[in-house]
């Protein structure tokens, strides 16, 4: 579970999305986080509290 994040960081979730890829950017804030695929640009929205709980490790920071 991470708490350390702003937009433009990037994350490694716990679940590998379809096309390959664990790593995410963080494009919005707020009550529901909107995060970016680096693999294929797919774009999701999460609750908060969902995110901090799949959200494995930070990457790189802004």
């Amino acid at each position: 579970m991470i708490k350390e994040y702003e937009l433009g960081t990037i994350v490694q979730m716990k679940k590998q999305h379809p096309c390959g890829s664990y790593l995410w950017e963080v494009t919005r804030l707020g009550a529901d986080i909107k995060i970016k695929c680096k693999g294929c640009d797919r774009i999701v929205m999460l609750p908060r509290n969902k995110f901090e709980k799949d959200a494995k490790k930070v990457i790189t920071e802004k």
